[in-house]
């Protein structure tokens, strides 16, 4: 692994491994994500395979397109809507922040449209659901529109956020210099004071009568 970010290529297979912050992986966003995930997909099997009580339906259709006639606004909005947060779980599933946006955009498309076409099939066998090429496309679509208008966002948001610069508080500990410890003792000492030497006096002589 390498510092700079880089591609490094594995020597026994040859395949590129993914080094650097774009391969960095964020435990708390995938968790988030898979969480997030598995709620969502648990309301729309519960949405898709419940049996609708109809007197009758309308026949299968395989051509793009064909059932907008038949279909209200409400239909198609719930359509596009079904799998819409999968366009930014998809993504936080990964956990990955700095990732590019092609690759990710191609994944989360493919995903979604493995995931909307299982979900028509499986539909298609409850009662009161018949096989609809327009719920998959409008789904698809969805995924599609809400992931190019949050992702890229979202993305952006979170790296400045971490690459934004934290104050931190350090303590660094002193180490006294000789010259700083050696000052005060210096500074304290007093002053040699010169010593006051007095003046010889001259010898006294005893004095003597004027007479010999």
């Amino acid at each position: 692994m390498q510092r700079d970010g880089t591609r490094t290529r594995d020597g026994r297979s040859g395949a590129r491994t993914e080094t650097g912050p774009a391969a960095a992986v964020h435990h708390s966003l995938r968790l988030a994500g898979l969480a997030g995930l598995a709620l969502h997909l648990t309301l729309v099997l519960w949405l898709v395979l419940r049996p609708l009580p109809v007197a009758w339906v309308y026949d299968a259709n395989l051509t793009p397109l064909a059932s907008l006639r038949s279909s209200t606004t409400w239909q198609v909005v719930g359509e596009f809507l079904l799998l819409a947060p999968l366009g930014v779980l998809l993504p936080l599933a990964g956990g990955r922040v700095r990732a590019p946006w092609l690759p990710s955009f191609l994944r989360t498309t493919g995903v979604s449209a493995l995931l909307a076409t299982g979900l028509e099939f499986l539909s298609s066998w409850t009662p009161g659901h018949v096989l609809n090429v327009d719920h998959i496309l409008f789904a698809v679509l969805g995924v599609v529109i809400t992931h190019l208008a949050l992702v890229p966002g979202l993305r952006h948001l979170l790296r400045a956020h971490r690459t934004e610069p934290r104050a931190t508080r350090v303590s660094v500990p002193t180490v006294p210099s000789v010259a700083a410890a050696i000052a005060p003792a210096v500074a304290v000492a007093p002053a040699a004071r010169p010593r006051a030497y007095a003046e010889p006096t001259p010898p006294t002589r005893p004095l003597t009568s004027g007479r010999s």
